[in-house]
């Protein structure tokens, strides 16, 4: 029942505890089918962190999402039900310590199959601007966690050597300190790509898998623009494409095209060291580096 990729990657993140949970989550599945009333409507599919099973209920259909406990994960339905469906689907029913949500189900198709990458990020960022409601006291504050984020990142460049030039490091560094004193008390997305918005019924297109975060969502756009790279990178000028995915995702979100292109850049440095530091490629060191270097300038 349990997708052999989310098996793999599971124990290998986790180790003994991702073991544990794997073997325990069959059970819990079951569980949360009883409990909540519902039974599998079709194959079980993997998230990046759990399984997501379509599921029947009475009044229609709906999935069943079951997340490994990790504190990254702990936001989502605080996010999901602040939003209360607004450019999102809607939380049905939840069990925070068992990571588990009952949530709508949207349909299969993403911003990923949208012809015009152009569309996409202003569906994307309409959306974003859309999710900006206020945000509850218990979400993570972006202003709180820019402290810890400027340390993480002195840390990792002082102890890989300083990988990358000082202006590079530097121009992250200015970013993270105007998201420190950015007051901005909305709800964002925290991990806005193509993959995490789906078509809805209710709404054109509705965000899955929020994390969870308070803030501008300037800071989303370092996700949204790394989408289809091939094309990115078969851009004559990689720099003027890299600005104008973002100034499409800015202007419709209506936020700092500067603090978006700061946070793009920033995002970038810390993928690019977090890779170096863990070899274990989220975007390419390469890419990371090369993009963060062209946006510091």
């Amino acid at each position: 029942m349990i997708p052999a990729l989310l098996v793999r990657a599971t124990i290998d993140r986790e180790g003994a505890a991702g073991r544990a949970w794997i073997e325990a989550l069959p059970g819990l599945v079951d569980q949360f089918l009883e409990r909540w009333n519902c039974t599998r409507d079709g194959d079980v599919l993997r998230g990046q962190v759990g399984v997501v099973v379509p599921v029947r209920l009475a009044q229609g259909s709906a999935v069943l999402k079951i997340s490994f406990p990790h504190p990254g994960n702990v936001a989502e339905p605080l996010a999901l039900a602040a939003l209360d469906g607004r450019g999102a689907v809607r939380l049905l029913e939840r069990d925070d310590e068992q990571f588990a949500m009952l949530l709508e189900r949207a349909r299969q198709e993403t911003l990923e199959d949208l012809g015009s990458t152009d569309e996409a990020l202003v569906a994307a960022g309409r959306l974003a601007r859309r999710l900006a409601v206020a945000a509850p006291p218990e979400i993570p504050r972006l202003e709180v966690g820019a402290v810890a984020w400027e340390q993480q990142m002195l840390a990792q460049d002082n102890e890989l050597g300083h990988p990358m030039p000082a202006r590079v490091i530097d121009a992250a560094l200015d970013t993270i300190r105007a998201f420190g004193a950015d007051q901005t008390d909305t709800l964002m997305h925290g991990d806005l790509h193509f993959a995490n918005v789906l078509r809805g019924e209710r709404e054109a297109w509705l965000a899955i898998d929020p994390k969870g975060l308070a803030g501008s969502a300037a800071y989303d756009a370092a996700t949204i623009i790394r989408d289809r790279p091939a094309e990115l990178l078969g851009a004559a000028d990689l720099r003027k494409a890299l600005i104008r995915r973002i100034e499409i995702f800015s202007d419709a979100a209506e936020v700092d095209r500067d603090l978006a292109l700061g946070a793009a850049q920033a995002r970038m440095v810390s993928s690019a060291l977090w890779e170096r530091q863990h070899g274990q490629p989220r975007v390419g060191v390469e890419l990371a580096e090369r993009v963060a270097s062209l946006l510091a300038s």
